[in-house]
């Protein structure tokens, strides 16, 4: 398996992955907004997610780009902007 070190495929893997996590884990994900523990809910599942990220993109362009924070954001939070939460 080539290591990625194309950023714009680095953000499409983190999002997809991301997206794996909120598919396999809706309940959790909609609780986690709603209680603002989101991250602490996830975080085994998060730090696998995150384990294979690193895994598959190079050090350099993971650092650079930041791109499973920011999917982590944009897929996450964003998606569930529906779920009633203090937060917002």
């Amino acid at each position: 398996m080539q290591v990625i070190d194309d950023p714009q495929r680095a953000t499409r893997l983190a999002r997809a992955i991301l997206s794996d996590v909120m598919t396999y884990h809706p309940e959790k994900v909609r609780l986690g907004i709603e209680r603002d523990d989101l991250f602490a809910r996830l975080a085994p599942e998060l730090r696998e997610a995150r384990t294979y990220f690193a895994s598959r993109v190079t050090a350099d362009v993971a650092a650079k780009t930041n791109a499973f924070d920011r999917a982590l954001v944009d897929v996450m939070v964003f998606r569930s902007a529906g779920v009633s939460s203090r937060i917002w």
